[in-house]
């Protein structure tokens, strides 16, 4: 079932981050994590070359209003972000009439192993369900990718299968593990503060 999103004024809080719409003043510090190699590659789009790159993507998120900037409460920089995108499962029968997203994520590399994503990730899985009302959520990574899937693991997700998704700026087709979160098993994320 199709569900727009429009993020346009919503803030949500962690002990850490702060997530909300990206903004034009945004753009050296995505610029700066989108800019090294790997770390785009590794969500399906190639790393941007050069800062006109990353003001074309950057205008895209703040006219499509689905992507939230991860703001570091102490160092005040983006350094990632979080998506709620049309998903999968919506082409899935075994699915048809759910109210349901993807979620998307990149966080720059100086930040890895902070255990920073999971906790932007469930203060927006807590939005998308309470606030949207969503169902469930989907996320996906490419196999070689096992960063992202410990991510998606901590998160609750569970496994559905393996699609060969194309990654339209990398121009290839890749294996990509397919998880589903339901909305009825995440009383665990409900540890995180709701919308501020």
């Amino acid at each position: 079932m199709e569900t727009k999103i429009d993020i346009a004024g919503v803030v949500l809080e962690t002990e850490r981050l702060l997530l909300r719409p990206f903004q034009d003043s945004d753009l050296d510090d995505f610029f700066a994590y989108a800019s090294v190699p790997g770390v785009g590659e590794m969500a399906g789009w190639a790393h941007h070359r050069t800062r006109e790159d990353s003001r074309t993507v950057l205008s895209r998120f703040m006219e499509e209003r689905d992507v939230f900037a991860i703001v570091h409460k102490r160092d005040g920089k983006v350094i990632g972000s979080v998506g709620v995108h049309d998903s999968w499962a919506t082409q899935d029968a075994q699915y048809s009439g759910l109210r349901i997203k993807d979620l998307g994520f990149v966080l720059s590399k100086d930040y890895w192993g902070q255990g920073l994503m999971p906790e932007a990730a469930r203060i927006v899985i807590d939005y998308c369900f309470r606030e949207l009302g969503l169902d469930a959520l989907t996320c996906g990574h490419f196999v070689e990718n096992t960063r992202s899937q410990r991510v998606i693991e901590k998160l609750g997700f569970h496994y559905v299968k393996t699609l060969k998704l194309h990654a339209r700026t990398l121009g290839k087709r890749f294996d990509t593990k397919c998880y589903i979160l339901f909305k009825t098993s995440t009383s665990r994320v409900d540890r995180e503060p709701a919308q501020r």
